[in-house]
């Protein structure tokens, strides 16, 4: 089937909303159906495979979310999480909807709607869904709300597994050199 993605970052085929990579808004994409699994083409092009989603018993239609696929657009737009029709389906484990649930009831609803968003995107850049998701736990098992500082701070890149970046500069004489020879050459510049 073909399908074109939307500007919200998806497409709908059989009553079932599918989020892809914003980078593809706009395009036409081939889609094969499976009974398990979506197969998205771009071209000849294999882009990526989505879980297969199915219209509810009662005709109303369902969605098939991934959150790397929206992160870029609720960052810009952190409220829009508050009345996302598909907000459940969002988060990638139970602990970021307890989190979001707790924020809410103690914080204002910008603010909630900032830090679950900016959860979201720590897992996404840091690839560490599963690890995070069990930090809040603790977090939430505690009483506590999440605090993003001390998350970032953990969930950091060990400072002794990054390389060691040398610059060294080079002497402009070479270059003033070659330009002296190529004078001498007749070469014009």
């Amino acid at each position: 089937m073909i399908v074109t993605v939307s500007s919200t970052g998806g497409f709908t085929l059989r009553k079932v909303f599918y989020t892809v990579p914003s980078r593809l808004i706009g395009h036409r994409l081939r889609v094969r159906l499976f009974d398990d699994r979506l197969d998205v083409f771009s071209g000849g092009t294999h882009l990526l495979t989505l879980p297969r989603g199915r219209a509810k018993a009662n005709g109303k239609h369902d969605q098939v979310v991934n959150y790397h696929h929206v992160i870029h657009s609720l960052r810009r737009k952190p409220m829009a999480l508050l009345h996302l029709v598909y907000r459940d389906k969002l988060f990638p484990r139970q602990e970021y909807r307890r989190a979001f649930e707790a924020l809410i009831d103690r914080l204002p609803e910008r603010q909630a709607c900032k830090i679950t968003v900016e959860l979201l995107a720590l897992a996404h850049e840091r690839s560490c869904e599963r690890a995070l998701a069990a930090e809040l736990a603790k977090v939430l098992e505690a009483g506590g709300l999440p605090d993003l500082a001390v998350l970032r701070r953990h969930f950091a890149p060990d400072p002794a597994c990054l390389p060691a970046v040398t610059v060294q500069s080079v002497s402009l004489d070479s270059y003033e050199a070659l330009v002296k020879t190529a004078d001498a050459a007749g070469v014009p510049a």
